[in-house]
């Protein structure tokens, strides 16, 4: 049934969701990629639709920004409309030099100082790790499109403007690069027994100063967004 986040009933969502944090992301990924797509969720302007993608169910669903937000739809995607895998598919800054703007990166080990996990359950360690076997399909769908792909360590942050911060402190930590969900999506996943991955795109460089604009960051995904796709198929 209905929650007060997402106005989808049970059937309405595929077992596989892919998460971009921007909404509009999620409706650009679903008109470019899906076929007859059907609008799951507009509550809050965080869209959500489920089409076919090569004759397989499969649904795209904006997370919004952050692990509170990640961690509202996370939960309930999994607790109230059946589903078994999100893929996330978002944006990092990369920490180090080895990380070029469009590069695609797919996350082992995720950092965090977030309460995040301690609070929901009581789990007070600060890495958490995606599902190894959903990792293992997306890797070996990398190579089957001879896709370049890094394995990375994020650092997933609460704080997008952190005053007094040297990202330089992350890398001691071993983290390449950094975005602000995957952290609590591991941790709903690993709670619930379900699965969760995140691949990223890296839209802007500490080391270089080079950026990618908004516009870019929602419509020029596409090695990701394909990667992603070709995954869920298998699941």
């Amino acid at each position: 049934m209905a929650t007060a986040h997402i106005q989808a009933e049970l059937g309405d969502i595929a077992k596989t969701v892919l998460m971009p944090g921007d909404p509009l992301r999620a409706k650009f990924i679903a008109e470019k990629f899906l076929d007859n797509p059907v609008v799951f969720n507009s509550v809050r302007n965080m869209f959500g639709y489920t089409g076919t993608y090569k004759g397989k169910p499969l649904s795209v669903m904006g997370s919004g920004m952050g692990m509170p937000s990640i961690g509202i739809y996370s939960y309930e995607l999994f607790t109230q409309f059946g589903v078994e895998n999100i893929i996330r598919i978002g944006s990092a800054g990369a920490y180090v030099a080895e990380l070029n703007v469009n590069d695609v990166v797919l996350t082992e080990t995720a950092f965090s100082e977030s309460s995040f996990a301690k609070v929901q359950s009581g789990y007070d360690k600060d890495v958490v790790f995606p599902s190894g076997t959903l990792n293992q399909k997306i890797i070996e769908t990398a190579q089957e499109l001879s896709q370049p792909l890094h394995s990375v360590r994020v650092h997933s942050s609460d704080v997008f403007y952190a005053q007094n911060k040297d990202y330089r402190d992350y890398v001691a930590k071993g983290c390449d690069c950094v975005e602000m969900e995957s952290f609590a999506l591991f941790h709903n996943a690993a709670v619930l027994d379900k699965n969760a991955a995140c691949l990223l795109t890296i839209s802007d460089s500490f080391i270089t100063k080079e950026e990618l604009s908004a516009e870019d960051r929602q419509n020029s995904f596409n090695k990701m967004m394909t990667l992603a796709l070709e995954t869920a198929v298998k699941l």
